[in-house]
């Protein structure tokens, strides 16, 4: 069982910045965390995951290189530091937890939604032009 907290959306002009803030609690080994987002009318997209045990990160190619998914163990928490933010950020973004899926040759941790069981709430993010 795991609960999650998001927190620190918010509205900012195209080209700033926003760090969001998911705090996990419950049992998470071998989990990875996720970042996801929806747009209204859009799927919802898988931004970048973290495995919580080994640290190992992927993106979504739209925000590879701009947002940052990282975390503080100590604090059950992770981030997802957004620089260069685009209207086409705009969504409510959400974070999840899964188990580490095995590919084959490693385990590792997928971006798709389905795979995820546990979700927050939810924090809006709005970039104006």
């Amino acid at each position: 069982q795991v609960q999650l907290v998001e927190s620190g959306g918010g509205s900012v002009q195209a080209g700033g910045s926003l760090r969001l803030s998911c705090v996990a609690s419950g049992y998470t080994f071998s989990y990875c965390i996720g970042w996801f987002r929806q747009a209204p009318g859009k799927e919802r997209e898988g931004v970048a995951t973290i495995g919580f045990d080994d640290g190992d990160t992927n993106y979504a190619d739209s925000v590879k290189g701009r947002f940052t998914i990282s975390q503080d163990n100590a604090k059950n928490t992770v981030y997802l530091q957004m620089f260069s933010l685009q209207p086409e950020d705009t969504a409510m973004y959400y974070c999840a937890a899964a188990k580490q899926v095995w590919d084959g040759s490693v385990w590792s941790c997928s971006r798709s939604s389905y795979l995820y069981d546990y979700w927050g709430q939810g924090t809006q993010v709005t970039v104006s032009s």
